[in-house]
């Protein structure tokens, strides 16, 4: 009796860790035509906005039963720096010298680590560490976006990153022989669709 008891108290115990615990599991998704970058800045003359949709994104969430998302455990963002436009060739000529796209063709993010926290069962707040690489310079940097649960296989994710050119070693452009002169942060923009 004593020892049915005993196995029936390490059972109940294996149960609730085990099968009455949260189960989760990893799942690969992938982003490609569903990807916007726009980049935002001021001059001296005007605010001006380069964007993109191609690119691809892969990563690794984790999600419970329910497919709530729990983590990401991997990611891997690229988007090709001359794909970038702003409707003026003048412009995006100078944008691609100053990102030095002839030598350091992409724009790119590798996630390091992130922390996600449920808004309610449909939207999550992502606080991440990356490593961004921008005209062949790479910083890590932290970077917050929303992801909201758009099916049982998707997410849209936004959010927003300023940065400073010189940081990366770039040189704001300028125009009309340097009449016109481009302030040195810039916003980067990001909303992509994660597809399992």
């Amino acid at each position: 009796m004593r020892q049915l008891s005993m196995h029936i108290i390490l059972t109940l115990l294996f149960l609730s860790f085990v099968g009455f615990g949260s189960v989760t599991a990893q799942a690969k998704f992938t982003a490609k035509n569903t990807i916007h970058l726009t980049v935002s800045g001021t001059s001296t003359l005007h605010d001006w906005v380069m964007k993109t949709s191609e690119g691809t994104c892969l990563a690794t969430l984790v999600l419970d039963a329910d497919g709530s998302l729990k983590d990401f455990t991997s990611m891997s963002f690229s988007v090709p720096s001359k794909t970038l436009k702003s409707g003026k060739d003048g412009m995006d000529k100078n944008a691609y010298k100053a990102l030095k796209a002839d030598k350091n063709p992409t724009i790119s993010a590798t996630l390091k680590s992130a922390e996600v926290t449920a808004k309610d069962d449909k939207t999550y707040s992502i606080k991440a560490m990356v490593s961004l690489t921008i005209a062949g310079k790479t910083i890590d940097t932290q970077l917050e976006a929303e992801a909201k649960k758009s099916n049982d296989n998707s997410f849209a994710i936004k959010g927003d990153k300023k940065i400073s050119m010189k940081e990366y070693g770039m040189d704001p452009p300028s125009f009309m022989l340097g009449a016109v002169k481009t302030g040195n942060d810039v916003v980067l923009h990001y909303d992509l669709v994660l597809n399992q």
